[in-house]
């Protein structure tokens, strides 16, 4: 991630995000981006999470861990994604528009974190500060550090990243997983 983005650019991103959002669960076709309004930063490749609630309760959560493509792309299609194709949810209802608030977290680059025991990645982790991405082979899962709010404990995160792994809760105790750490530029709608 180069430099924080400032108001204005959240603001177009959380805009984007719910225009293309809205624009798709009515049915309707993208329009395409207006590149002429939009700053350098949101030109650059990036990687994003777009988070859906409703009432504060998980409605759909989709993202990319690496960029790919521009940005205000990436954030586009996210949350449309989280709209449409979370298999955790039914796609988004267009009775259900009004109430839904937008999150956009930003990505930095996963990097590797290097432990050797279990203990050890326990103390190496930042609660609050670090999303985590586990790897065991083809399977992988990730939290980003919003979830820390609600699994404050490591182990209690860990066990509950294996789970959403597909993998038994206490693996990443016993078997070397390899981890990755990022940290994300989080944003979101004001509250109704």
């Amino acid at each position: 991630m180069t430099d924080p983005l400032t108001d204005q650019e959240k603001n177009i991103l959380l805009r984007l995000a719910r225009e293309a959002m809205e624009v798709r669960v009515k049915g309707k076709k993208l329009p395409a981006l207006d590149n002429n309004s939009l700053t350098p930063q949101l030109h650059e490749n990036g990687a994003s999470f777009v988070t859906l609630t409703i009432n504060a309760e998980l409605r759909g959560c989709i993202g990319a861990l690496e960029a790919y493509q521009p940005l205000a792309e990436d954030v586009r299609e996210h949350a449309i994604a989280a709209a449409l194709q979370d298999p955790r949810f039914p796609p988004v209802d267009k009775s259900e528009l009004g109430r839904i608030r937008l999150e956009v977290s930003r990505l930095t680059a996963p990097c590797l974190l290097e432990y050797s025991t279990g203990e050890e990645l326990l103390v190496k982790l930042n609660p609050h500060v670090d999303g985590v991405i586990l790897k065991d082979g083809f399977r992988r899962a990730t939290f980003l550090p919003q979830v820390w709010s609600q699994i404050p404990n490591p182990v209690d995160f860990l066990d509950h990243l294996c789970a959403k792994m597909g993998a038994r809760k206490n693996l990443w105790r016993d078997t070397k997983l390899q981890v990755f750490v990022y940290q994300v530029e989080e944003f979101h709608e004001p509250n109704n």
